[in-house]
């Protein structure tokens, strides 16, 4: 059988399946773990490769409008200051940054080079370090507990399929997943996988099917998956969890990005404001959410109203505990020379040391076991100053 027939085939058994299992948000639980301090650390993987210069937009950078020129246009961006403005999807979280609990990282990456698949880009995110050889085993959340004796696993759930890798390791954790109607078979799965890597026009066209499939499946069981999502890890954390981490998916945006985008956002807004008004205000005042992708996206739209898979990105910070109302990072420029082969946002700075920073603030943890166990080979740098 050919792989063309294979593909139609899985087409036509599948299609509103999504992406592929590295992208999809429905075969990820929520996983949560105690810990003996008093703030909340809640890790979203946002799966697909998140556009930073779409959602941030640099349109100060001289360069960006005639790298963006079918992008840009529509509803205005919402100026944050002066420099970079907010993508319109995500204006319900405004009052958010005008309170100084919303903020970002730009031009951030991990160590991940070249290659642009998702697979190995969200492993080395979710492993926390250099890359599949450097010998540490597990997730950087699941090392961060390790070093911590009197952590705990949280009440455990285990409905759905799938893991959320950061959390993966020795020190116990529980697991939770909503319900699913959408079933792959393992061969199924390994389909859909190669058929990702290797027709970004298919797996664009699967990414927005798979956003669809998430909205219909999640109000036919009473509420959007994300939702449902937000509110468990709310009712957890206000309990005895202490960190919380699960994915939101869609973010695979080679075409129509102007469509596809702002239903990603929707639901990452809708996620951080029901993360905010379950919590309340003494709780939220002690979290730190970290939104983090495995990538980012090419600086230049392409032929198809998208963008492709990229290096330099965007980190995304919310809560009480987060000294938001800033876009942090160094930025490097968009002209031509200033691209990451002369195609991409050059990252500045390494997102593993953001996270290692806000964890360092919320958890006492010192930098020797930061930088040593926990992202091993990272040099945090100078403290950014994410927390209040």
């Amino acid at each position: 059988m050919s792989f063309s027939l294979s593909r139609r085939r899985f087409l036509g058994r599948a299609g509103m399946i999504g992406c592929s299992l590295a992208a999809s948000p429905l075969l990820t639980p929520v996983t949560f773990a105690s810990a003996p301090w008093d703030t909340r650390l809640v890790v979203i993987i946002l799966r697909g490769g998140m556009d930073g210069l779409d959602v941030v937009r640099p349109l100060g950078d001289p360069a960006f409008a005639a790298l963006r020129p079918g992008l840009n246009t529509g509803t205005p961006a919402l100026d944050l200051d002066g420099y970079f403005a907010l993508h319109p999807g995500l204006a319900p979280l405004m009052p958010m940054w005008q309170a100084q609990e919303l903020g970002f990282v730009h031009a951030v990456s991990t160590p991940y080079r070249d290659r642009r698949s998702h697979f190995d880009g969200q492993d080395i995110l979710e492993a926390g370090t250099e890359g599949t050889a450097s010998g540490a085993r597990g997730g950087w959340l699941n090392r961060m507990l390790q070093q911590v004796p009197q952590a705990r696993a949280d009440t455990a759930f285990a409905i759905g399929n799938g893991d959320i890798r950061v959390l993966d390791g020795a020190a116990p954790v529980a697991n939770w997943a909503p319900e699913a109607n959408l079933r792959l078979s393992p061969q199924s799965m390994r389909l859909a996988e190669l058929i990702m890597e290797d027709d970004a026009a298919m797996h664009a066209a699967l990414a927005e099917a798979q956003v669809l499939a998430q909205e219909t499946s999640g109000q036919a069981a009473g509420g959007q998956r994300h939702n449902r999502i937000a509110q468990f890890a709310v009712s957890r954390l206000k309990a005895e969890a202490r960190v919380a981490a699960f994915s939101l998916g869609g973010w695979d945006t080679h075409r129509r990005q102007d469509r596809a985008l702002p239903r990603s956002l929707r639901s990452l807004s809708d996620t951080l404001l029901t993360l905010k008004s379950g919590l309340g205000g003494d709780l939220w005042g002690k979290t730190a959410v970290v939104a983090m992708t495995e990538f980012g996206r090419t600086a230049r739209e392409n032929g198809t109203g998208g963008t492709d898979h990229g290096t330099g990105g965007l980190m995304i910070m919310a809560g009480g505990a987060i000294r938001g109302g800033r876009v942090y990072g160094r930025w490097p420029g968009l002209d031509s020379a200033a691209l990451y082969q002369e195609r991409d946002l050059m990252p500045t700075d390494d997102v593993r040391a953001s996270a290692a920073w806000i964890m360092r603030g919320l958890t006492g943890l010192d930098r020797t076991a930061l930088q040593d166990s926990i992202f091993p080979g990272l040099d945090m740098g100078a403290d950014q100053g994410l927390l209040r």
